[in-house]
C-alpha cells in the first residue's frame, strides 16, 4: 500500500472534518480524544476552514495526514507548539520548557496494524524537530490509563513515562498519562 504523509492543505477542510467525525465513532474515542462525535458534528464550516487553514499554514499548529494512493486519508495527527508559562492542553498542566504536543493521532481501522500510527508520530516528531523558532526541548502526548493499544504503541515509538499524570477532564476519578520523547 502506497501512503504519503504530508501536512494538510487550507481547501481540505472538509476532509479534516470527515475524519475528525470519522475519528469520533471509533468505539474507543470516549478513551482517546476529548471531544464528542455529536459536539464536532454541530460545529460549522467556519470552525473546520479555521482550524483547517491554522493547520496548514500556521506555526504553532501542524496536522499530517496518511494519504493513500487514491487518495483516502487513513490516518492523521496534530501537534500543538506550547511554550513555557502558559497552559498545556489539560487542566492543572503547566508548560515549562518550549515543546510540541502530539494531539489527535487516529488510523482508520482498515489501516491499523500497518505501522502507519507509528509512522505519523514519527512525522510528528521531524517537525517538532524541524522548528528552529523555538527549538522544542521535547514532545510529548497525553494517553488515558484505560488506553493500553496507544500506550504501547507510544512507548514502541520512543516515548517514555514522564511521571506525570492529570485528572481526565470531566472525570476527575480517571487520569491522563504523559509520555514524552525529550531533545537529545
Amino acid at each position: 500500500m502506497s501512503i504519503i504523509i504530508r501536512r494538510v492543505r487550507t481547501g481540505e477542510w472538509e476532509q479534516v472534518k470527515e475524519i475528525r467525525l470519522a475519528a469520533l465513532q471509533d468505539p474507543i474515542a470516549h478513551l482517546a480524544f476529548l471531544d464528542t462525535y455529536e459536539n464536532a458534528a454541530a460545529r460549522p464550516d467556519e470552525f473546520w476552514q479555521e482550524r483547517t487553514a491554522g493547520a496548514a499554514e500556521g506555526e504553532s499548529v501542524w496536522q499530517a495526514v496518511a494519504e493513500a494512493a487514491d487518495g483516502r486519508w487513513l490516518g492523521t495527527t496534530t501537534v500543538l507548539v506550547e511554550q513555557p508559562g502558559g497552559d498545556g492542553a489539560l487542566a492543572g498542566d503547566v508548560v515549562t520548557v518550549p515543546q510540541a504536543h502530539v494531539v489527535g493521532v487516529y488510523v482508520r481501522p482498515e489501516a491499523r496494524g500497518t505501522g502507519l500510527a507509528h509512522d505519523l508520530i514519527r512525522a510528528a516528531q521531524e517537525w517538532a524537530w524541524s522548528l528552529t523558532e523555538p527549538r522544542l526541548q521535547r514532545v510529548r502526548l497525553y494517553v488515558h490509563e484505560d488506553n493500553a493499544r496507544a500506550e504501547a504503541m507510544y512507548v514502541r515509538a520512543g516515548f517514555k513515562h514522564s511521571g506525570v499524570s492529570v485528572p481526565v477532564p470531566g472525570d476527575e476519578t480517571r487520569r491522563e498519562i504523559e509520555l514524552a520523547v525529550e531533545r537529545d
